[in-house]
């Protein structure tokens, strides 16, 4: 029986990892087969990191998570959990290679993904001129022509903050209306800096070792052009990775794990969340590590008070008072 399992590899798991392995939990981190390490493997530079001034590339950042939490006693297990039994005491995590492990606790940080435009060319140059995070990789376009695609308020809100680093900043929404608040359009249509451009979607990236362009196609009249930019940002959404919990934890209505407060509780004791499965807003590397931090230490607490109620439980009278 495991202390605590946590299922998520990236910034939030291994912090939690780091702190849970400090507090001799021996935790064990259930990393994806496949997607281990979190959106941060997919990336170039991290230059917004604490600790890091030169900055430090995505893979290398988690890997030095990884074995930090491996200099203090974390297992680590590359496999993809297929199912969850959360509800009881003890807590049952199915792997795809048919094991089974089993905890006092659960700490859930499998992250968001980002959803894709779905072209042939946006995972070969994610990194290279695509993101999907403009407080991540702005700084990297200074002086330079960037595109922003989408209508919600994150898209108007990324296209705003790279008009501090851009020359020119394309908005481009396949409508002829935003769907983001007011105040957010006000903002934007007020900023000389974006262009936006209406009824066109993006059907091509061009560049061979980054990008260098952009095909967009007329959603009126199928007409088509080509816009020359060097960055391409994709906000169109992330989704919470909750199809395990869709049906044991209760949810925040923006999809995401609801949580007391600030706290990392979710809706059945021993079972804590933490990260971007958590977050609706933040999304950064760093916001994930310290919702890490908050959720090593609700289950620390949390086992601790079972130890404390298991050792009453336990204890009984050692003599009983007899009549004189």
């Amino acid at each position: 029986m495991r202390q605590v399992i946590i299922v998520g590899s990236g910034p939030a798991g291994y912090t939690a990892a780091i702190y849970a392995a400090r507090a001799n939990l021996e935790p064990l981190v259930i990393a994806s087969s496949v997607e281990f390490g979190g959106e941060l493997m997919k990336t170039t530079e991290v230059d917004n990191f604490p600790g890091f001034p030169e900055g430090i590339m995505g893979p290398d950042l988690m890997v030095r998570m990884q074995q930090q939490a491996e200099r203090f006693g974390t297992e680590i297990v590359y496999d993809d959990v297929t199912k969850l039994e959360l509800e009881g005491d003890v807590k049952r995590v199915h792997l795809g290679d048919g094991s089974v492990h089993e905890a006092r606790a659960v700490i859930y940080a499998t992250g968001s993904a980002y959803r894709k435009l779905g072209l042939p060319d946006e995972e070969r140059l994610s990194g290279f001129g695509v993101s999907w995070c403009a407080t991540c990789d702005g700084a990297f376009f200074k002086q330079q022509n960037v595109a922003v695609v989408g209508g919600g308020d994150s898209a108007l809100e990324e296209a705003t903050f790279l008009t501090r680093f851009a020359d020119k900043v394309y908005l481009i929404h396949r409508r002829d209306a935003f769907r983001a608040s007011a105040a957010m359009q006000e903002r934007a249509f007020a900023d000389p800096k974006i262009e936006v451009i209406w009824n066109n979607e993006i059907t091509s990236i061009y560049g061979d070792a980054k990008v260098s362009g952009i095909g967009l196609t007329n959603t009126e009249d199928g007409t088509e052009t080509t816009l020359d930019v060097t960055g391409l940002f994709v906000a169109i959404g992330a989704d919470p990775r909750t199809h395990l919990v869709h049906d044991q934890l209760e949810l925040a209505p923006e999809g995401t794990i609801a949580v007391e407060g600030r706290s990392s509780k979710t809706s059945l004791p021993g079972v804590f969340a933490a990260g971007d499965v958590v977050d609706p807003t933040y999304k950064q590397a760093a916001t994930a590590a310290g919702s890490g931090v908050v959720a090593a230490l609700d289950a620390e607490h949390y086992l601790a008070a079972l130890a404390d109620a298991d050792a009453v439980t336990r204890v009984s009278p050692s003599t009983e008072t007899q009549p004189a």
